[in-house]
């Protein structure tokens, strides 16, 4: 996987890689989830609020399902969570297996809190999720420098890449992906078919975002005279493009997003555009690949076609930056643990801001 990360994810900061240990576990990655909306308190649907450690979701689903003996397609839910962390998040079951929820125990999962709703939870009903990790082995000179990167961070926000957990343990879940749009592969699983090209829309993405942070680091680093050519963007384009205030250069022609929610829409003047983005009133966004989709234009979508397939799939449009909230840091020099916390909004990982992070 390491070998995967360094050919698809640029670093955008610039940095040496910080040494530290960063080992996901129940104890050193706790995850929580925010809801999109409060519960109303009532109707015919029973949100659980649970804690679970060293299971997948699915697995905790599961376990939900076979205890309770409600059927799993009833579970209604916002997000999945990862295995190696602690995790709290939500569940919708029906009303009716309310008693059979109070005598519900497992070990690895912990009831929290329970309430009522109208409706049942879906993907996507969340606002973000909350983090808490622990670095390990850090030294004092290094805790310094992480600070020094997290204010960078919290200034400028990070590329929403896709974590690594989305191309599977082996990380060729986009290969799988790939061969079955193309006709190659047949997955008769549904769930683990429309899993394996989900990772090859986000490993085209994570692709497509590297290439645009390379531009953005060569248009920051160099004179406008001096890589106009090489990067077959008229002069003086390219100057208004250096004078942006943020790291992450806009091109003409890109799609923007109103954040953290709104409509999308095509950049038509780059230095009021720019501006909102520093201000983080709007960012940039990428293509999942794929039908009844809106594509960039002009001088983006000259770099967005190179990773762009015409695929009998139902695309969309994501965040390629996002803006980290309610960093905390604390260095705990007995033990050369670094803490920290934060928060991202839904469908961005944490691990791609360790990676930033720690490079």
């Amino acid at each position: 996987m390491e070998n995967f990360n360094k050919k698809c994810n640029q670093f955008y900061l610039s940095h040496s890689k910080i040494d530290v240990l960063f080992k996901p576990t129940k104890d050193d990655f706790v995850v929580s989830e925010e809801p999109l909306y409060d519960f109303s308190g009532e109707g015919d649907h029973l949100v659980v609020k649970f804690r679970k450690k060293d299971l997948t979701s699915w697995d905790a689903f599961a376990i939900f399902s076979n205890t309770l003996g409600c059927n799993q397609r009833d579970i209604g839910y916002a997000g999945l969570k990862d295995k190696n962390a602690m995790t709290i998040q939500y569940i919708t079951i029906p009303k009716s297996y309310e008693t059979k929820l109070k005598t519900f125990e497992h070990k690895n999962i912990k009831i929290l809190d329970t309430t009522y709703h109208n409706n049942k939870l879906k993907i996507g009903h969340l606002k973000g999720n909350r983090f808490f990790i622990r670095l390990k082995m850090v030294n004092t000179i290094d805790s310094r420098k992480l600070e020094q990167v997290i204010k960078t961070i919290c200034d400028f926000g990070i590329p929403n890449y896709f974590g690594v957990q989305r191309f599977g343990i082996d990380g060729n879940n986009h290969k799988r992906g790939q061969a079955i749009l193309e006709g190659k592969l047949k997955e008769r699983k549904k769930s683990l078919k429309q899993m394996y090209i989900n990772s090859y829309q986000s490993y085209l993405f994570n692709l497509w975002l590297s290439k645009r942070v390379e531009i953005s680091k060569l248009i920051d680093s160099f004179e406008a005279n001096d890589i106009y050519d090489r990067l077959n963007i008229p002069l003086d384009i390219l100057k208004s493009i250096k004078k942006q205030p943020h790291l992450f250069k806009l091109l003409p022609g890109d799609i923007m997003n109103h954040y953290p929610f709104g409509k999308i829409f095509t950049v038509e003047d780059l230095n009021i555009e720019s501006n909102r983005f520093f201000e983080r009133d709007i960012v940039p966004t990428g293509l999942l690949i794929g039908e009844k989709v809106k594509n960039s234009i002009g001088l983006a979508y000259e770099y967005e076609k190179k990773f762009t397939k015409n695929v009998s799939i139902n695309g969309t449009r994501r965040f390629a930056w996002v803006f980290p909230s309610n960093m905390k840091s604390e260095y705990k020099d007995d033990k050369k643990h670094f803490e920290l916390e934060f928060f991202l909004p839904k469908g961005s990982y944490a691990t791609a801001l360790i990676s930033e992070l720690i490079h």
